[in-house]
């Protein structure tokens, strides 16, 4: 009998244009197979000649890692089987046809995401056996897969929170919530690369590469490692912070547009942190990662976010008899906003009911195991006050719902509760809506309604969790159960006249109101009124006072007052800080019983606005030209100025034009053409910033057509 001439591989065809598409990763690019696990996909195999399936033995053999094996789940060989069996490596539901084999990989569900080497040893003999390089694959995590721990089953929650390369971040003030456009950007072709660079340059990977990659099948290790990653307290990690206001030596966190620029100079300088990031920036890079790498993740915005550094769950706020907010020493503060992660998957780590959304915050606010990051803490968990699971529960229940205590000091300690807020933290948690440019209000997923049965039940059994020993002498359960603050003799507000503009006086009224209390039930009474304004900062301090005015008041029983004032220009102009916020707090000592009444107004300044319009439909590879104007509306120039232009699918990169200075009352009118490249939805972000103001936004949502057949 002749002696069958030896197997060998000729060609091999990755099918890379089917398994994209069919794994929705086409978006990356068709210039390399990237896969999601739990889905099969289709390899083309050619041979010097046919396969006969009873002597020739075809083992696959899938790696990665530096340093595969089997039993870290790192290396896998599998033989060509008819049927495949079960969520484990499989080669399966082939063809033969001619001289090539059409062959289905599976990978299981629950395999190691990353780069992986394929090869298949070809046997006819069990002692000769021949190597051949397939080539390499991308596995990716599979929220299309109800085998995968990210299983999200919804096409509609799918594109919106793994496959949209856009968004918006929800900044400034509780009652000025203003809506940034950013370019996540993770389809870019080398986002990918960049996104695993991060995970090969955290500390676990340099003390252990094996073992962490081995670790890398679960979601809530990898969560956790680029929650370390994204800031550089610990390590060569992407972003880093600055709360100040010099921001010389890099790029003031409000003159980002989008992730893209940060990872591409991170990974630019080997590794070196790129200067600076602020929350919103921190999560919105964030967002970019665990999009790409698979995991359903959206930007979550909390408005008055509490940082309880002792875990009292109690945030103390200081004030002088001239209404002066003071500096402390202590941690604690009441930040404007803070933004941070949710992403969706299973906790098989916790008890039964908590899968679902997981906050994850990579801003460096406190240490988690060592290491500044924060998260997955289930946002069901955090809604029913169970702070003892696991990732760093309480400290999120804090920022959402820790009580706010304003003492009046003087004399050199604090004397008097000007007012115990039960519910002034954690205001209006948004995200974007599914589907829509629209903010959704999302409090009501991390906690019940204010002041009901529920809410200050759980924050009760949170409390007893998180105090501990300390809870009988807690001066915080001493002020719940108190009953509150003694009434008081008039009721005070601040409103604001006109719609606040930077630029312009600010024209407040002082709405005030007699009204019975125990001391004074009628008659009238005389208020000192002492009114002092600061820039506020984001973290919740203030800069010194700006301004300071006083108000002396005659109320007689049942009598309203409305008093008119003015805080001119002048006294703010060069006063504030990038974000264009002020604090106008007053103090009203009522003569002759010793009381005080507190009466705050916090002020965010519009920044002028830009608009964006398009001048024909957009296509792939056609001239798109666009239309740009922006009018000065300030009573000063702005100097400066400078316009940079990002979009994903529309702009490679950026575009950055010098546009000078503006002088007050002008126009500017610019055009220019864009070549989207890619089809779908896509959106334009563009961003003028000048010496005086930082961050003026606008965006244009885009929907590229298909080139048309030539």
């Amino acid at each position: 009998m002749d002696q069958v001439v030896a197997l060998e591989l000729r060609s091999i065809d990755l099918q890379i244009s089917r398994n994209n598409k069919e794994h929705h990763t086409k978006e990356m690019g068709l210039k390399r197979l990237i896969v999601r696990r739990g889905q099969p996909f289709m390899l083309q195999l050619h041979f010097n000649r046919p396969l006969h399936s009873r002597t020739d033995h075809i083992t696959f053999v899938a790696e990665t890692g530096p340093a595969p094996m089997e039993l870290l789940g790192t290396r896998a060989t599998f033989p060509l089987t008819q049927a495949r069996r079960g969520n484990v490596w499989s080669a399966s539901d082939f063809t033969v046809d001619s001289n090539s084999l059409l062959v289905s990989l599976f990978t299981p569900a629950d395999a190691v995401i990353g780069s992986y080497t394929l090869k298949i040893d070809i046997s006819q003999r069990q002692d000769h056996i021949v190597t051949h390089p397939l080539g390499t694959f991308i596995l990716l995590f599979n929220p299309w897969s109800a085998e995968d721990d990210v299983y999200l089953p919804s096409e509609t929650l799918l594109q919106e929170y793994v496959m949209l390369d856009y968004g918006f971040v929800y900044k400034g003030h509780e009652r000025f919530i203003t809506s940034s456009p950013w370019n996540y950007g993770q389809f870019e072709e080398d986002i990918i690369d960049i996104c695993f660079e991060i995970l090969n340059k955290s500390l676990y990977f340099l003390e252990n590469p094996s073992k962490d990659c081995s670790q890398r099948n679960d979601a809530v290790y990898v969560c956790r490692v680029v929650s370390a990653m994204i800031n550089s307290n610990d390590d060569n990690g992407v972003l880093q912070g600055n709360w100040g206001e010099d921001y010389s030596l890099g790029v003031s966190p409000l003159e980002w547009n989008g992730s893209v620029a940060i990872l591409r100079q991170w990974s630019a300088k080997g590794g070196q942190p790129v200067k600076y990031g602020q929350c919103w920036v921190f999560a919105a890079v964030m967002c970019t990662v665990m999009r790409c790498l698979g995991v359903p993740s959206r930007v979550v915005s909390n408005f008055r976010s509490a940082h309880s550094a002792d875990g009292n769950l109690t945030i103390d706020t200081y004030y002088d008899q001239n209404a002066e907010v003071l500096s402390t020493w202590k941690q604690d503060k009441i930040w404007n906003f803070h933004v941070w992660n949710e992403c969706w998957m299973i906790r098989k780590d916790l008890p039964p009911g908590y899968n679902g959304w997981q906050v994850l915050d990579p801003t460096p606010q406190q240490t988690s195991s060592g290491l500044f990051c924060c998260g997955p803490a289930s946002v069901k968990a955090i809604k029913e006050g169970e702070v003892h699971l696991a990732y760093d529960t309480p400290f999120v229940y804090a920022e959402v719902n820790a009580d706010e205590v304003i003492w009046l000091f003087r004399d050199g300690q604090a004397q008097e509760i000007l007012a115990h807020n039960t519910s002034s933290i954690g205001k209006e948690i948004s995200t974007k809506m599914v589907g829509s440019d629209q903010r959704q209000n999302i409090t009501s997923f991390y906690k019940y309604s204010e002041g009901s049965h529920e809410e200050r039940s759980v924050f009760l059994k949170a409390s007893r969790k998180m105090l501990g020993s300390r809870r009988t002498s807690s001066p915080f359960l001493d002020l719940l159960g108190s009953g509150g603050l003694g009434d008081q003799p008039a009721q005070l507000q601040l409103h604001l006249a006109r719609t606040p503009e930077w630029g312009k006086d600010l024209l407040l009224k002082l709405h005030a109101r007699r009204v019975p209390d125990r001391t004074h039930p009628q008659g009238p009474i005389r208020l000192e009124v002492r009114f002092c304004a600061q820039a506020l900062l984001h973290k919740g301090g203030t800069r010194e006072p700006l301004w300071r005015h006083i108000v002396h008041l005659n109320l007689d029983f049942g009598e309203e007052i409305q008093w008119p004032f003015l805080l001119p220009y002048n006294n703010y102009r060069n006063k504030l800080t990038d974000e264009k916020l002020i604090r106008v707090s007053g103090i009203a000592k009522v003569e002759g019983t010793g009381k005080s009444i507190l009466v705050l107004k916090d002020i965010s300044l519009d920044p002028p606005h830009l608009s964006i319009e398009l001048s024909e439909r957009a296509e792939v590879g056609k001239a798109l030209s666009i239309h740009i104007t922006f009018t000065n509306t300030q009573t000063v120039a702005l100097s400066h100025c400078m316009m940079v232009l990002e979009g994903s699918g529309l702009i490679h990169g950026q575009i950055s034009n010098d546009l000078g200075t503006l002088v007050a009352g002008h126009t500017i009118q610019i055009q220019l053409d864009l070549y989207p490249f890619k089809s779908g939805p896509h959106q334009l972000q563009v961003l003028i910033s000048s010496n005086e103001v930082k961050e003026i936004k606008g965006y244009k949502d885009i929907f590229v057509a298909a080139a048309r057949a030539s």
